[in-house]
């Protein structure tokens, strides 16, 4: 933390961090982002504005969390995979999680979309706990995740795996689906929905392709856009960048970007530090599954335990030129103790044959 960064929350508890009022009802400290867009304020403006005043600490109270955690651990054997005391993921702003592979990261994207159960903890979105929740009951409430290994179904159509991501479709109950007038309706609109999204992925073209023909950058944009399918509130990416080409990339970062546009939440798991600087409003810097440091990007660099978390404790730091100097004069002092050494003992050597 900077030396002129004052440790704990803002000191006023009554408005928001832009100097707005909060709504009536809202928790002390709490902005309202929708209000906020409606007003014209850009919502990158308005997330880097909630966050600028908070310290650079691990932990820190966030002015309007979408997502609480707190006390979650989960391990395997003897190994802690996570130990999180207590983070908060700002809404309406892009949250990005970084940290040295084995770090954790995704292991907690599983504990909060419910694909895995921890140890201890609780966590909760808008309030309400997600512990024990399933997968599928986690999205209905509006958290929506993507993995690392792309999850579209090879045999199915690129728009048929689009309509997967739609949530109550009245045709699934089978007696219902004898019915056509009940769930024709809701197809046809969930098909317009689905073609619209392909449009501005660019896939609508490969509509009636098989999804297993799609290049890896491709089927990172199908399960984007799927994941959008069920107008979900939090979008959770575990790097969505990787393997990914350069052209490809960058239309994600778009489409990232849009997310918060559209008023969502946004976390995502990225190694890229050029990436995260780009598009995040605060790092969360994870290490041997604990948080080390959260802050706005430009901070990460700063901080000491992430560097060392990245490069080691002891890692190479460039030199100054005293230091060389000193360095240089250990080395030849090293070696002349070396040559005498030597020459003494071929001095030995030799006197030991004459003696013979």
């Amino acid at each position: 933390m900077p030396a002129d960064q004052t440790p704990g929350r803002p000191a006023s508890h009554g408005a928001t961090a832009s100097g707005a009022t909060a709504p009536s009802g809202a928790a002390p400290g709490a902005s309202a982002p929708e209000h906020a867009w409606r007003t014209g304020d850009a919502p990158r403006r308005v997330a880097q504005t909630a966050l600028k005043d908070l310290p650079w600490e691990v932990g820190v109270a966030k002015p309007d969390p979408a997502i609480v955690v707190d006390g979650v651990t989960r391990t395997f054997g003897g190994l802690t995979a996570v130990s999180v005391d207590h983070l908060e993921v700002q809404r309406g702003g892009i949250t990005g999680l970084i940290g040295p592979n084995g770090a954790g990261k995704t292991t907690l994207f599983n504990l909060l979309t419910g694909f895995d159960q921890p140890n201890t903890g609780t966590w909760s979105f808008e309030g309400r706990p997600l512990g024990k929740l399933a997968p599928h009951q986690v999205a209905r409430l509006g958290v929506v995740r993507t993995f690392q290994l792309t999850k579209a179904l090879s045999r199915l159509t690129v728009l048929q795996n689009m309509l997967l991501g739609a949530q109550g479709q009245k045709g699934e109950s089978f007696l219902r689906a004898l019915v056509p007038g009940i769930w024709r309706a809701q197809e046809r609109a969930n098909t317009e929905k689905a073609m619209e999204l392909l449009t501005r992925f660019k896939l609508d073209r490969k509509k009636d392709d098989f999804a297993g023909t799609l290049s890896g950058g491709q089927r990172k944009l199908l399960e984007m856009a799927r994941a959008l399918m069920s107008d979900p509130k939090v979008v959770m990416l575990d790097e969505p960048m990787a393997g990914v080409n350069p052209a490809l990339t960058q239309s994600l970062l778009g489409h990232v970007k849009d997310l918060r546009e559209q008023g969502m939440t946004v976390v995502f798991v990225e190694h890229d530090m050029d990436v995260v600087r780009d598009i995040s409003d605060w790092v969360v810097v994870m290490a041997a599954g604990k948080v080390i440091a959260e802050g706005p990007p430009e901070s990460i660099s700063q901080n000491q335990a992430v560097v060392d978390a990245y490069l080691g404790a002891h890692h190479d730091a460039p030199l100054t030129v005293e230091e060389e100097d000193r360095v240089l004069a250990e080395a030849e002092a090293a070696i002349a103790r070396e040559e005498n050494a030597d020459g003494d003992v071929i001095g030995s050597d030799t006197r030991r044959e004459e003696d013979r």
